[in-house]
């Protein structure tokens, strides 16, 4: 009886990571839309037994509708794949995100993922300098922007529409030295801050500003194309925004949502963003064509959670230094 049941138990084992592998996954992602269909195949491809729905909007338009479903009790995804660890923070607070401790972090510095497992950074998107071919002062460096040969010729995301331009604006007061004074010196130098990164490509690569703040891979990618801009990683360093991704407790297939983390995070998950063209976040792994060694790129420092915290605060500071 007892051979019996310990027979029975090891078939038991040895099935129950099959059985983990079949079923449905919902993922509600921020990732454009081709990125994301890639990353839905490639995952379908490798766990063929896990259908993927998937809806991709903004990170706004993402949170709103998981709040709405949340409210009426019924929320849909198992999975968020979205733009910026802020809203991750948030979520964790009110204690909606599911904890993956033993996600395995092989090939990741200290410090880029949740300390408790609740969100884990998919990629690097680092905001720098970009710069249109026609300028006679190539920038190296942030205070460059600052100078009298800048004047009038600086675009810039405003944070006060963009995630991500919040997050650069709070990484480079909390690490330069100048601290909020350094966004003082570039309104007095005349920089326009408005709109998103989009704009920012066409205002510098069509020559109507000759300098701008914008991530990298837009600038890098139309540069290949023959676009007459080139991008800078300052010396200084660069912010960055890392397409957290975490579990819901709401979650109604959170194996598949673990096995979809170890995925992303795995060396073939990395892979898949450097082919999408963007910097992945496990070392050792090589980055897109256009990008310099990753030991030239320095990201600076972020606390998401004192982010969260002062976020209004940072809103009305810049606000007032640009007279929005």
């Amino acid at each position: 009886m007892r051979m019996l049941l310990a027979a029975g138990l090891m078939l038991a084992s040895a099935l129950t990571p099959a059985l983990a592998q079949e079923g449905t996954l919902v993922l509600y992602t921020s990732q454009p839309q081709t990125d994301a269909q890639q990353t839905a195949d490639a995952f379908m491809a490798k766990y063929p037994g896990i259908k993927v729905d998937w809806v991709r909007d903004g990170t706004p338009q993402i949170m709103a509708k998981f709040r709405s479903e949340l409210e009426a009790g019924a929320p849909q995804p198992d999975v968020l794949l979205i733009a910026d660890v802020v809203t991750m923070e948030g979520l964790k607070a009110e204690g909606l995100l599911l904890d993956y401790a033993d996600a395995d972090l092989t090939g990741y510095p200290e410090g880029l993922h949740d300390e408790d497992g609740a969100y884990f950074s998919t990629k690097l998107i680092t905001t720098g300098i970009v710069y249109n071919t026609a300028a006679t002062m190539i920038p190296a460096s942030w205070e460059d922007l600052t100078k009298p040969e800048a004047q009038g010729q600086i675009a810039m995301p405003s944070p006060l529409t963009s995630g991500a331009a919040m997050i650069h604006t709070v990484t480079l007061t909390e690490n330069l030295p100048e601290g909020w004074d350094f966004y003082s010196a570039l309104a007095a130098n005349g920089a326009q801050a408005a709109g998103g990164n989009g704009g920012i490509l066409t205002a510098v690569s069509g020559g109507e500003k000759l300098y701008g703040m914008i991530v990298d891979y837009m600038p890098i990618r139309e540069a290949a194309k023959g676009a007459p801009v080139k991008f800078v990683f300052p010396t200084e360093g660069v912010s960055a925004v890392t397409e957290p991704v975490a579990i819901l407790k709401s979650a109604q297939n959170p194996d598949n949502a673990k096995l979809f983390i170890d995925f992303l995070l795995s060396e073939e998950g990395q892979q898949l963003a450097t082919s999408q063209g963007y910097i992945p976040a496990r070392d050792g792994v090589a980055l897109p064509e256009g990008y310099p060694d990753r030991s030239e790129i320095k990201v600076l420092s972020y606390d998401a959670a004192a982010a969260l915290a002062n976020d209004q605060a940072n809103k009305d500071h810049f606000a007032e230094i640009f007279g929005q």
